[in-house]
Parts: C-alpha cells; sequence; structure tokens
C-alpha cells in the first residue's frame, strides 16, 4: 500500500524530489566528512613540520624543499632589492599595504624572503621600496611556505609574461611565473621571517596563526546526515496522513 502510494499519480514527482533531496543532503554530510579528513591532514603536516629542528639551507638544500612546508628553516645570504618584488592587498592591523619579497643569494641560486608588509603609500616603484633596504648580508630564521597561484574561485590572475619585462607587483605568488623573470635561479619555496613582538618599523614579518583543531566539519556532518534522515524517513509518516485526510 506505501509503496504504491508513493509511486501514485498524485506522488510520484514529490518522492522523486524527496529521494534527490536525500542524496544531496547524505553528499554534503560526506563533504564535510572529506573536508575533516583534509584538516586532520593539514593539522598533521603543520605539526610534523614544526617538531623538526630547523633546517640550515646553507649546509642543506634539499630536492624536495616544497615538501616541507611549516618547517623551520635559517639561512644566511645577501638580499638582492633590485630583484624584489610586492605583493599588493596584504593587511597590518586592519591597514592596507603591500609585502615585500626579495631575493637572498644563496651559494649559486636564491630563495625568496617575504620580508613584510610596507603601507600602501610606500610607492608602485621599485625605487621606492628602497627606503626599506636592510643590510644586504643577512641571516634570516623563519618558516617554509609555497607560493600560492590565482584561485580556481574568485582571485585575481596576474598579467601574462612577457619575455623580457619585470611585473612588479603581483596579486599571487605564482613562484613558477616570478622564477620566469629573475635572472638567476630560484628556489620553489618562500621563507617567512620570525615575527618580532613589538615591530612597528615596516617590513613588518609576520606568521599566520594556523587553526590546528578539527572544526566544525563533523558536527556539519551530523547535521546532514540528520536532515537526510528526517526527510527520507519522515515523508512515508506525511504521505500516509495526507492519503487518510
Amino acid at each position: 500500500m506505501l509503496f504504491r502510494s508513493l509511486f501514485s499519480r498524485r506522488w510520484w514527482f514529490t518522492t522523486l524530489l524527496v529521494i534527490a533531496g536525500t542524496l544531496v543532503l547524505i553528499r554534503l554530510g560526506i563533504w564535510q566528512l572529506d573536508r575533516l579528513e583534509g584538516r586532520r591532514a593539514f593539522n598533521a603536516q603543520v605539526l610534523a613540520a614544526r617538531s623538526l629542528p630547523p633546517l640550515d639551507l646553507n649546509a642543506e638544500l634539499p630536492e624536495n624543499l616544497d615538501e616541507m612546508e611549516w618547517r623551520s628553516v635559517q639561512l644566511t645570504g645577501t638580499y638582492d632589492f633590485e630583484n624584489q618584488i610586492a605583493l599588493r592587498n596584504r593587511y597590518h592591523q586592519e591597514q592596507l599595504g603591500y609585502h615585500l619579497i626579495t631575493p637572498l643569494r644563496i651559494s649559486g641560486t636564491a630563495v625568496l624572503v617575504d620580508r613584510g608588509w610596507i603601507p600602501a603609500d610606500s610607492g608602485s616603484a621599485s625605487e621606492d621600496w628602497r627606503a626599506y633596504d636592510e643590510p644586504r648580508e643577512a641571516s634570516i630564521m623563519g618558516q617554509i611556505r609555497l607560493g600560492l597561484e590565482k584561485p580556481s574561485l574568485g582571485g585575481v590572475d596576474d598579467p601574462p609574461f612577457v619575455e623580457g619585462e619585470r611585473l612588479l607587483i603581483w596579486n599571487n605568488l605564482d613562484l613558477a611565473r616570478i622564477a620566469r623573470q629573475m635572472p638567476y635561479p630560484i628556489q620553489p619555496v618562500v621563507v617567512q621571517p620570525d615575527a618580532i613582538e613589538g615591530d612597528v618599523i615596516p617590513p613588518i614579518p609576520f606568521q599566520p596563526e594556523q587553526d590546528l583543531t578539527e572544526g566544525s566539519h563533523f558536527g556539519y556532518a551530523l547535521q546532514w546526515f540528520t536532515f537526510a534522515g528526517i526527510l527520507f524517513f519522515g515523508y512515508p509518516f506525511f504521505l500516509l496522513r495526507q492519503e487518510q485526510v
């Protein structure tokens, strides 16, 4: 009786909508569980990297450096201020500005160093940024970070690469594209120097604070599965009551 009612002329379309809605809700729950697994993998990678001793890039320059994000590193080299670039739309205490990205030359190659935030009124030409020069010979302690291409959703792409031209201000820290305009090889990572508490003189380094909890993904998954159960099992009771009216 119930099965015949579910697919009767009166209710077949509603039944299909309920089935489709249930499947969508279950898929949303699975999506949250997938995000939970991704969050756990990320947390484990960050914690494992931070538990390792600092890597001395002058003594060892691993080929898989781009697999060591969040690991502490130390290096000594020579800043190349002539080839530094800037990332736009960076904030410090709600003030808009740039981040100065400066190559640090070490033994035939270079590592890009995110020296930190400078205010938006600093100018947009490389000469303007020379006001923030530091001693060329520098020793850096920081963390390995990867670059970031334009997100698949949202974000603003950078202009296409033109041979012989240098792009000074970038929207995205696309290391592969940046490497094409450098006069020497660069490593596929960026070093973010350790922040200094109370530092108010630009460029101001920063280290992002990472939330290493599991977030709300498991709770959201339970919520979607609960909605799916209510819809799937509640619908037959609703239909029977309607048939009795």
